[in-house]
């Protein structure tokens, strides 16, 4: 769950990992107890437990839909990702996927672990798939349809401009905020805005863009080929070679594009908000609120962080806990944005390129959440303040749970 130093560091950390940890225990006992139904939960836990702990507050319809939803494009993610199939055979099974998910004897070999099981048991989703509301099938297959050509069109092409790294992330994460928000539509809850295409697609683009830039060395290093999504419009400005980033003598210039490309990731920050803004179930929202906080937490621990280019960068798991206990309305969400987005700016360097950039966008950012009027209504979810009396308070539990469990032994 977390190292002890952690816990002494952050001791607001340890109630709210407590109650993640029982969450998920919890969610892993209520498996249904249907095989395919089973199988879908059981992977959605192995491939993703956050994202399985905030689906469970779903309706019971909307979260099984949006279960085999999530299933069915990691599946197609896992055969665009998997550089060991050849062009020729990846083509063909990414444009018709979504005919293959009406397939209950479909299924194909590829990806590693359990992403593989996925794959080899797919029949299991497809069973699942078949037993939805036709309202969701029908949005289901749209999108996988459309995010299959997608894929198949960027086998084929580079992202060369800024345009081209829109267009794809649109493709592999803007239709998934398209299809979601349609799926929201079918199960009645919700209503579409006027500009609802925009600013779901949007919802996608600022998680699909805060993965890329986290994700920049291990994309880089897949065997036996790189996977290469940063914009060369962009990377082009500091190197050769987009691989020439990870290394140390390249380190000032890597910053410098690391932070072109989190600046350019902060241009959906605005159609978020409003998006996150206009939901009206309490359910809906927190599933949609938890990953548009962890994106821009994450994108202020990689800002103007060389480690992104020597390792793993990502939130530790307490303040993951914290964002999923505490995000309940959008004065949680507002409180967010602002707190990570001062994280952010206190980052910014004088004699970084596009430090102006950054600026602009962050001051754009704060602007809203200031003006919402309700930043003094939630709490922190960065600051230390107080953090020193609590230490005092996890050393006693600590030592008290010592001395139980002394005592229970003897």
């Amino acid at each position: 769950m977390g190292s002890l130093g952690t816990f002494l560091r952050y001791p607001d950390d340890v109630y709210p990992l407590l109650k993640m940890k029982r969450a998920i225990e919890k969610a892993e006992k209520q498996i249904p107890p249907e095989p395919h139904w089973g199988f879908c939960y059981s992977m959605l836990h192995k491939v993703s437990r956050s994202f399985s702990l905030v689906i469970q507050q779903l309706g019971t319809d909307l979260r099984n839909a949006v279960c085999v939803f999530y299933l069915v494009l990691r599946a197609l993610d896992t055969v665009e990702d998997d550089t060991s199939i050849p062009t020729d055979e990846k083509l063909p099974i990414l444009i018709a996927f979504h005919r293959h998910i009406y397939d209950t004897d479909w299924h194909y070999s590829c990806g590693t672990k359990e992403y593989k099981v996925l794959m080899d048991q797919f029949h299991h989703v497809a069973a699942a798939f078949l037993e939805l509301e036709k309202g969701y099938q029908e949005a289901i297959e749209e999108i996988t349809k459309r995010m299959g050509a997608g894929m198949a069109k960027f086998i084929c092409q580079e992202v060369e401009t800024v345009d081209d790294y829109d267009e794809y992330c649109h493709y592999v994460a803007g239709l998934v905020g398209l299809g979601l928000s349609k799926l929201f539509l079918a199960s009645g809850t919700e209503v579409l805005l006027p500009d609802w295409e925009q600013i779901s697609n949007s919802m996608g683009l600022f998680l699909q863009k805060t993965n890329i830039i986290r994700d920049y060395l291990e994309d880089i290093n897949e065997i036996p080929k790189s996977r290469m999504f940063w914009p060369r419009k962009i990377w082009g400005k500091y190197a050769d070679k987009l691989e020439d980033l990870k290394y140390e003598e390249n380190s000032t210039k890597a910053v410098h594009c690391l932070n072109e490309m989190v600046t350019n990731a902060l241009t959906h920050i605005e159609d978020c908000l409003n998006y996150m803004a206009a939901l009206r179930d309490p359910s809906i929202f927190r599933f949609c609120a938890i990953p548009q906080i962890m994106a821009i937490g994450t994108l202020a621990l990689c800002y103007n962080n060389v480690q992104v280019f020597r390792g793993v960068v990502k939130l530790r798991r307490g303040l993951t806990a914290k964002v999923i206990d505490r995000t309940k309305t959008m004065a949680d969400v507002y409180g967010a944005f602002y707190d990570f987005s001062c994280m952010l700016k206190s980052k910014v360097e004088k004699n970084d390129p596009n430090a102006s950039m950054t600026l602009n966008r962050l001051d754009a950012v704060q602007k809203i959440c200031r003006d919402t009027g309700v930043l003094n209504k939630r709490k922190s979810y960065i600051s230390d303040k107080g953090q020193s009396y609590n230490v005092y308070i996890v050393m006693l539990v600590i030592l008290l749970a010592i001395v139980f469990a002394y005592l229970r032994a003897n």
